[in-house]
């Protein structure tokens, strides 16, 4: 297949995700060379025109070179202080690196409740566009330091994509220290082949990139994978590409075929179900019978008769998936009634809500205007 090298090349905003394995060189130390050589790259970028936005990880990773540990802590406690003693060295480094070229740059520390709650979602959005408009180069890491399993966005690949869906980016350039995306486990399989271009969110990928990542990382290539159908949602096309392929970044920009390219074949979603997409904590499911399945496929509202069971405890407001008899998750969306009023009107018509609560709010479960499919 011939990469369609356009899609990037006409790209104006950009963002660009590194990983800790690059940042750090396998856990040898941060990698000062390689970040210069990537704020040289990014320089040239902006030169063009073009925004960049920089997610970055090797915060744990440097913490732990510099505390002298050679295997990544499990207990929270330690990967929080990791976090606050490597970020101090990554940012220093970063902030002189792209000095050198002239430009600027902001830290930007984000967790998974900045970007679920739709006021700090808004937020966050007006603070990195303005920094953007500013001519600065935004630094984003998850903020390690007070981060818990609760809120965790569990790699970068996904901040990464999540970033690119929160200041609508047309292109999310995601760095590894593979080629790219390969029919099996190069490392593993000596038969396995490059891809060169697929579509983004095509089920096959996922089983072709299964694999964990490094002990100095969480991710893996089916996080990129993943990551990539995540800001697909948002209309950015991603290439996953070595970093340390020389002048990988203006390469790419100048329609250069280097990696993998995964692009978008569907519409942009609204920037409302969007953020509803990204909603990676739920507060609950709702098991759907087959015609309520059928239903949402249609773009249909989500009412109260096609729920077969309600699970966990939740408010009204609360984001929840919708489930299939399978167990598949369908679709998510914000539910008009809480939990314990939910399962009172569960698999019962609309007509008889206000008989059964007292009262009604509104007549669906989920509306289709708060509620998108997966």
């Amino acid at each position: 297949m011939i990469m369609n090298t356009t899609r990037i090349a006409e790209v104006k905003r950009l963002v660009i995700k590194v990983g800790s394995a690059l940042v750090t060189n396998n856990g040898k130390g941060l990698d000062t060379a390689a970040i210069k050589e990537w704020a040289r790259q990014i320089a040239k970028l902006r030169a063009q025109g073009r925004e960049v936005v920089l997610v970055s990880s090797g915060a744990i990773a440097c913490g732990m070179q510099r505390l002298g540990w050679d295997k990544r802590p499990s207990a929270v406690n330690e990967l929080q202080a990791c976090a606050a003693v490597g970020q101090m060295e990554l940012v220093q480094v970063y902030e002189s690196a792209f000095a050198a070229h002239g430009l600027h740059t902001a830290q930007v520390l984000l967790t998974h409740d900045d970007l679920a709650d739709r006021k700090r979602y808004l937020n966050a959005r007006s603070t990195l566009t303005t920094l953007l408009s500013l001519g600065v180069v935004p630094i984003i890491n998850e903020n390690d330091t007070v981060v818990t399993d609760e809120i965790k966005f569990g790699d970068n690949d996904t901040l990464g994509a999540l970033v690119a869906n929160l200041v609508d980016a047309d292109g999310l350039i995601i760095l590894t220290d593979q080629q790219g995306l390969y029919t099996a486990d190069p490392r593993k399989d000596p038969q396995a082949t490059l891809i060169a271009e697929a579509r983004a969110g095509d089920p096959a990928l996922e089983s072709m990139a299964g694999g964990a990542g490094t002990q100095y990382g969480k991710g893996g290539m089916i996080t990129k994978v993943i990551a990539a159908k995540r800001a697909a949602n948002g209309g950015a096309h991603t290439v996953i590409a070595s970093g340390r392929e020389r002048d990988v970044m203006p390469r790419l920009a100048s329609g250069e075929p280097i990696g993998t390219l995964l692009v978008v074949n569907m519409p942009p979603l609204s920037a409302r179900k969007q953020w509803l997409a990204d909603h990676l904590q739920l507060n609950g499911r709702l098991i759907l019978d087959a015609g309520a399945v059928k239903a949402l496929g249609e773009g249909k509202s989500l009412l109260p008769i096609g729920i077969v069971e309600v699970q966990g405890e939740f408010e009204r407001g609360a984001a929840v998936a919708c489930v299939s008899p399978s167990g598949t998750e369908v679709a998510r969306g914000l539910i008009n009634y809480g939990s314990s009023d939910a399962r009172r009107i569960a698999r019962h018509p609309s007509g008889d809500i206000e008989n059964i609560l007292g009262y009604i709010d509104e007549p669906e479960m989920i509306h289709r205007d708060n509620l998108v499919t997966c």
